[in-house]
């Protein structure tokens, strides 16, 4: 089992930064994946960013260029640093883990929300 925590999130204007964390605890297997998702009122959750325990990662388009993830693999850390935020990047974050060796994921966190608004 592996329980996720996010903190960061908040109201930001359109321009601004945030940075998102996520601690994981419990069992933890070295190779894994951990990412972000978000989901905007009304649409379905969407990948963000992903990132693997050797530090390849995977974006969403629409982030590109703007948003950073990176892991901490000695603190089971995740973060999304976001930068030139939009009013569209307004949803609700959430941190995933998954890893092969564990049958019990993927797991998610219990969001954070980002609101970008003038």
């Amino acid at each position: 089992q592996v329980h996720l925590v996010e903190s960061g999130g908040g109201l930001v204007q359109p321009g601004g930064s945030l940075r998102l964390s996520c601690a994981a605890s419990g069992s933890i297997f070295s190779i894994s994946t951990m990412g972000w998702y978000r989901q905007a009122a009304g649409k379905q959750r969407e990948l963000v960013a992903a990132i693997t325990s050797s530090t390849s990662t995977n974006y969403a388009d629409s982030v590109k260029g703007r948003f950073t993830i990176s892991r901490d693999n000695a603190k089971n850390t995740v973060y999304l640093q976001m930068n030139s935020l939009k009013p569209e990047d307004t949803a609700v974050y959430y941190c995933n883990y998954d890893s092969k060796s564990d049958s019990g994921g993927p797991y998610w966190g219990q969001g954070t929300q980002v609101t970008v608004s003038s």
